[in-house]
């Protein structure tokens, strides 16, 4: 696993319940290159103008499409470990980055291993993965989740050329 100390990231993970400032729960992230890269010359108006909505839902974190904000699971933000909340954040970055396109983020048209949002999301995290020393099969672990099938984990691995 990355070595923590390389993510130059710090994280508050016991913000309470609601909305904060991204800057105040994840700071550091507008100096990420990965995170430059997908916002570009808006990266401080955005970040300073981005929300984060702390609760307790039982999940990781996502866009809430219809506030703008990024919803961050209390108890994973709590518990997560660095290196997988690090590549979350830049992901759900690449979502408000598409959101703010006027793009479809959960596009029904598609199955989840082959949105569009969703792979250029994944890919933008796959490729800071691999720049802070991940290995595919370390990437593997981190991108399985429950609501994927072996079938469709193989698949989204494959698309995403991860070769675990």
């Amino acid at each position: 696993m990355a070595d923590s100390a390389k993510l130059e990231v710090t994280f508050d993970r016991s913000p309470g319940l609601g909305r904060h400032p991204f800057l105040a729960v994840f700071m550091g992230f507008g100096n990420v290159p990965a995170v430059r890269g997908v916002l570009g010359r808006a990266t401080e108006t955005i970040l300073s103008g981005l929300g984060v909505d702390v609760q307790d839902t039982g999940a990781y974190l996502h866009v809430d499409d219809d506030a703008g904000t990024i919803v961050v699971d209390r108890a994973y933000l709590r518990s997560a470990a660095e290196v997988y909340l690090y590549l979350d954040v830049i992901h759900e970055l690449v979502h408000i980055r598409q959101l703010n396109q006027g793009l479809d983020l959960f596009d029904h048209n598609y199955s989840y291993v082959e949105r569009p949002t969703e792979l250029e999301a994944y890919r933008v995290g796959v490729k800071e993965a691999r720049r802070i020393g991940l290995s595919d099969e370390e990437i593997a672990a981190y991108l399985k989740v429950e609501w994927l099938s072996e079938h469709d984990f193989g698949r989204f691995l494959e698309i995403l050329g991860i070769r675990p």
